[in-house]
């Protein structure tokens, strides 16, 4: 079985385009394809260029399209465009040259005014390449476009970590490692094989929030195993290894899917979250106007919310009462799929997190980290 193939990140075709609209403005004629820095890791690449065109004066268009190698990406050739624009006013080498909008398509930061939502690594990623391009004493404004960016987004769960009207460009790396191919499948099993020999109890982490909390909270590394959308085999995998306790850590909005018998998580595959959500608001006696508000909700993180409202309003432990019926069944399902897959009984815990990485609750009270409870 070949090895799945990586790609790069959405922030190196953002880059990409850019560096061609410079190049172009500064006279290259002929441009298919431009050499990054990625930084992280530290190698040049070069990058595809669909199309640039001087389209003003003082101001051109680089396009690239996105690929993210072996991977469930919804961002898979997606076009990536880079407005560069030459600035009337000079500026000496020591001074900013380099200006980075966001156009359409990109997201806006509820929490931070709507700044776009172009972060570090994206943003280092851009110095760093056009910074060698300038000519002397040229600054530019960079304005970046994702045409199919709003639409998208409306596919992600962006919005409950408080991000509007497209995507993001998040990231700490150049390379898109794909977790989601059919064969990561295999290397994540190795690894989980790995660690069963040396440890009983293992931390299922569906992400990179769920893996940062653990590590925040000091959980053993050796301990933790990624499993990408994959929870499904990975928890029949720990029972065919004789893994005494698994416990899933991850996104409420990831986890909430197992407490309805969905044990693959990939929001192209299946969802059905606010639905889940309000069948166990249901269960526990939420009142049908609520029940309709909870289903009407964009996210399930605004269900949270919408929870907790309605908890300071009446008193009703709401949040308590509907996540612990969730939490209690994730658990269940989760030890019931192990058995029919492998006839071995493990124990299942859960720790639901939020948008803002803030557990809210979990099944773990026997867990003890750092010399406390959770």
């Amino acid at each position: 079985m070949s090895s799945p193939r990586p790609g790069y990140t959405l922030p190196v075709f953002a880059a990409a385009s850019a560096v061609a609209a410079l190049k172009c403005l500064n006279g290259t004629q002929e441009i298919e394809s431009v050499s990054l820095d990625l930084i992280d890791p530290a190698e040049t690449v070069n990058v595809a260029i669909a199309e640039v065109s001087r389209i003003r004066p003082r101001m051109a268009l680089g396009i690239s399209h996105s690929d993210p190698g072996d991977n469930l990406d919804l961002t898979r050739y997606t076009p990536v465009w880079a407005l560069v624009e030459t600035l009337s006013t000079t500026a000496s080498e020591s001074e900013n040259r380099i200006e980075i909008e966001g156009g359409e398509g990109i997201g806006k930061q509820v929490d931070r005014e709507g700044k776009a939502a172009i972060y570090g690594y994206a943003r280092q990623l851009l110095d760093r390449n056009l910074k060698s391009q300038l000519s002397p004493n040229q600054s530019i404004r960079v304005t970046l476009v994702l045409p199919e960016g709003r639409n998208l987004a409306k596919r992600t769960s962006l919005e409950a970590f408080g991000i509007v009207e497209g995507l993001s460009l998040l990231g700490t790396t150049g390379i898109s490692q794909p977790l989601s191919s059919p064969e990561q499948l295999s290397q994540f099993r190795r690894i989980l094989q790995e660690k069963a020999q040396q440890h009983d109890r293992l931390f299922f982490c569906l992400g990179e929030n769920g893996l940062a909390l653990a590590q925040q909270k000091g959980i053993d590394p050796q301990q933790i195993v990624k499993t990408a959308n994959w929870l499904g085999p990975m928890l029949a995998e720990a029972g065919a290894q004789q893994v005494k306790e698994i416990i899933l850590w991850g996104y409420h909005g990831k986890l909430i899917k197992l407490a309805g018998g969905i044990f693959h998580t990939h929001h192209d595959l299946a969802d059905g979250r606010l639905e889940i959500l309000t069948a166990y608001g249901a269960k526990v006696g939420l009142p049908g106007d609520k029940l309709h508000a909870l289903l009407s909700a964009k996210t399930v993180q605004e269900g949270l919310e919408q929870l907790r409202q309605w908890e300071q309003e009446s008193g009703e432990n709401w949040v308590e009462r509907v996540y612990g019926e969730i939490v209690t069944q994730i658990d269940r399902r989760s030890g019931a799929y192990i058995y029919k897959q492998t006839q071995q009984q493990v124990t299942v815990g859960s720790v639901l997190f939020d948008s803002d990485r803030q557990i809210i609750l979990h099944s773990c009270e026997n867990i003890n980290i750092r010399g406390s409870l959770l």
